[in-house]
């Protein structure tokens, strides 16, 4: 760049300079020429000696200098002016250039910045891309401490709008005269933000002249906002809308079927709509409950639920499913019936085996039956336990598709890392009061021992007496006429973990899900391990399947090949596959077509493979027997 400002610099000079004499070689030539010319018309005598005309001879020669110096200077000009052209070309292709390095420094600065601390962590698969690292940390800590996006919830409106229901149910009228209404929400260590959120849901989309109270159980929370924050809540609540809103605090943890009960004892109004507080309800929720228990005092119902994500707060609209469960007691949904299909009323209720955690009752109709269990701890099965009571002592459970409230789904319950005691605890206290000869069942599913299970369910002495007072039919009448898709089953003799004693750290395993091939892993005790031998020599293998058509998991002989397979038991059967087993515990497990042996071997990793070979000395131990089969199977 310095050499072309010098040469520039010296082009000017020079320009200058050829001006310069070029001017005086001009005036000069000119006057002389005038001067010659003038003598000649004049005709007067011009006297010139041999110097003047020396010197206009070399004036002449200067005069074609200078064009020559033109010529140079113009050429020099033209170069000067290619040289600025390309050096303006240069900048011109050099600033997009700059821009994206600069672009790219900002971006980099940026990402440096927005790092994911937390790459693992579900709450930003799909949320936090613009967050500072501090936000971040925020973030994740207030995840883990609510198993939801509390920092999301804490920055979204109160009121927000969530999509209305079916237009169709927006039709629908409804008395104008309709039951009183109380609110109850259980709550135990929930963000403030989420309390406050369903308290104004209720508050804006239930008809003031229907609801009278909102009723806040708090089953001893330990979060420090729960306490005066909140209470500073309902207090500017209240003076809003006098009288409206009560708490109930526990001095210790009860479990959520006490804290229902709690709510349940102190609402006055005609219904009770006993609800999680990390809800949303929809436009027209309320009328549709009212207007069926006015109808029907004896219904228990239940709203059709919406998903809130725990990480995008966005709402998934569930389609319209009966609520049933398996014989774990876990909740499932169903099907709906022929018979509700075949009413062409997308608007009518829907007959349920069972009802989740969020019901709507008659105030009276309940505590006449017993309210909840208050023997049901902690967590899991007092919505099982309710429904058959309801169902096996005069009631009914319906869903009501035109009733909608949207539901949180926590990612996990910070409250409890392992429900699996009180799941399994409240599963046999349910099964030994109301299960009668199906009670097995539950152990099963459960893989507890049917015998000094070494479980303590609690007193269930006054549930027994309570069944007896209101003269409720079996569980057989449930299962035949409400719930028909629950299958029990009777022959089974052997359950549980299955091992080969040449090494008893692992077990049969039902292996990845998809697919059908069995392994031997080291055993866990979950239900990819639960193995159920049957009296008809079948082996189910994995999680024991609730309904009558189900694709139940047999162990399967192919024939040919060396390993065995999982199939669904009944396609097998008519494949005219092998899925019947001789089976003695302590002894080999030998497929009763091919006359080939279950057994496991090594392979060249050293991890131990199922195999389907000639028997050698392979004994396989189940866990559990059911009956006799220990003494017939011992000998």
């Amino acid at each position: 760049m310095t050499f072309w400002r010098k040469r520039s610099k010296a082009l000017c000079i020079g320009l200058t300079l050829a001006i310069t004499v070029n001017l005086l070689v001009f005036f000069s030539k000119g006057t002389l020429q005038n001067l010659f010319m003038g003598g000649l018309h004049k005709e007067l005598p011009l006297h010139l000696n041999e110097h003047d005309g020396a010197v206009i001879k070399r004036l002449s020669q200067l005069e074609t200098e200078l064009k020559h110096l033109k010529e140079s200077m113009k050429l020099a000009l033209r170069q000067q002016e290619n040289v600025n052209n390309t050096m303006k070309r240069a900048k011109d292709e050099e600033r997009p250039v700059l821009k994206a390095v600069e672009a790219k420094v900002k971006e980099t600065k940026k990402h440096k910045t927005q790092m994911k601390l937390f790459p693992h962590s579900q709450l930003f698969r799909q949320w936090g891309e613009d967050l500072s690292e501090a936000q971040q940390k925020k973030a994740q800590d207030l995840f883990r401490k609510f198993g939801y996006n509390a920092y999301l919830s804490n920055q979204l409106p109160l009121n927000r709008t969530i999509p209305d229901t079916d237009h169709r149910c927006l039709q629908k009228t409804y008395p104008s005269q309709l039951p009183s209404l109380s609110v109850i929400l259980i709550f135990m260590n929930e963000a403030l933000s989420i309390i406050q959120r369903a308290i104004t849901s209720i508050i804006n989309r239930t008809p003031s002249r229907l609801l009278k109270e909102i009723i806040l159980v708090d089953d001893f929370s330990s979060n420090g906002e729960l306490k005066v924050h909140l209470d500073e809540k309902i207090k500017l609540y209240n003076q809003k809308y006098p009288g409206l809103l009560k708490i109930i605090r526990h001095p210790e943890r009860k479990g959520l079927a006490q804290a229902r009960n709690s709510g349940w004892e102190a609402a006055t109004a005609d219904v009770v709509a006993i609800l999680d507080a990390h809800i949303e309800v929809n436009v027209g929720w309320a009328e549709p409950i009212l207007a069926r228990i006015q109808e029907d005092r004896t219904v228990i119902v239940s709203p059709v639920f919406d998903n809130i994500r725990f990480d995008t707060f966005t709402l998934d609209k569930y389609e319209l499913a009966v609520d049933g469960f398996n014989w774990e007691l876990w909740c499932r949904y169903d099907a709906l019936p022929q018979a509700w299909i075949d009413l062409h009323d997308v608007t009518a209720p829907v007959k349920s085996p069972s009802v989740m955690g969020i019901l709507a009752a008659d105030r009276h109709f309940l505590g006449e039956i017993g309210s909840l269990d208050g023997g049901m701890l902690i967590y899991g099965g007092e919505n099982v336990e309710l429904s058959l009571r309801v169902w096996q002592c005069g009631g009914k459970i319906e869903i009501l598709p035109c009733s909608r409230i949207a539901h949180l789904e926590r990612h996990h319950k910070p409250y409890a890392l392992d429900l699996t005691p009180a799941l399994k605890r409240n599963a046999l206290r349910v099964a030994e009061i109301w299960m009668d000869e199906h009670k097995h069942m539950v152990y099963l599913a459960w893989n507890i021992p049917l015998q000094n299970s070494g479980i303590d369910f609690g007193d269930i002495s006054s549930r027994v007496a309570l069944r007896e007072k209101l003269k409720c039919k079996t569980f057989d009448w449930y299962l035949k006429n409400v719930y028909p898709l629950l299958k029990p089953i009777h022959t089974i003799v052997g359950y549980g973990r299955m091992k080969n004693l040449l090494d008893e750290n692992v077990c049969l395993d039902q292996g990845p899900v998809p697919g059908n091939t069995p392994i031997m892993h080291y055993c866990h005790g979950f239900s990819s391990q639960n193995v159920y031998y049957h009296l008809t020599g079948e082996l189910y293998v994995g999680q024991l399947i609730a309904e009558a058509s189900a694709r139940d998991r047999c162990l399967t002989d192919p024939g040919k090949a060396e390993k065995p397979i999982l199939e669904p038991c009944s396609e097998a059967a008519r494949n005219g596959l092998h899925i019947y087993w001789d089976f003695k515990r302590g002894g080999a497990v030998i497929n009763r077509d091919t006359k080939r042996c279950l057994e496991m071997k090594k392979d060249l990793l050293g991890n131990h493979v199922l195999v389907l070979q000639t028997c050698t000395t392979q004994a396989w131990e189940i866990q559990h027997a059911v009956g006799d089969w220990v003494q017939t199977n011992s000998q």
